[in-house]
């Protein structure tokens, strides 16, 4: 079964995450931001990284370049979750070693197929 960790601040969105992607068939842990992902990354052999990009203690960009630092986690993919769809803001995500870049609102759908492509890489 995929394993996804997803790092989202805003509790609501997060939960309808995780339902969304259990009801798709993944195994999925969550994170309240940043800071708790990059503590819970290395430990749980994940397939897959959702994260947004506006959180407290760290941001995405800011975890994403620590987990691609680590040699345990450096070659997971990371998909950011943004409502920042400006180019400058996608631009900075890729830089920082993300795989792709959904913006905020999403259908669910989009969310799965989205990862689907991503884990094919």
């Amino acid at each position: 079964m995929t394993k996804i960790l997803i790092a989202e601040d805003d509790q609501d969105i997060r939960e309808l995450i995780v339902l969304t992607l259990q009801f798709h068939g993944f195994d999925v842990v969550s994170a309240e931001d940043g800071k708790a992902a990059v503590e819970k990354a290395p430990t749980g052999s994940f397939d897959l990284i959702l994260m947004d990009v506006r959180m407290p203690r760290m941001t995405g960009y800011e975890a994403c370049a620590q987990l691609k630092a680590m040699e345990t986690t450096k070659d997971i993919p990371i998909v950011f979750l943004s409502a920042k769809g400006q180019e400058a803001e996608i631009t900075t995500g890729l830089q920082a070693g993300a795989a792709d870049y959904i913006l905020k609102p999403f259908a669910p759908d989009q969310l799965v197929a989205t990862i689907n492509r991503v884990l094919k890489q």
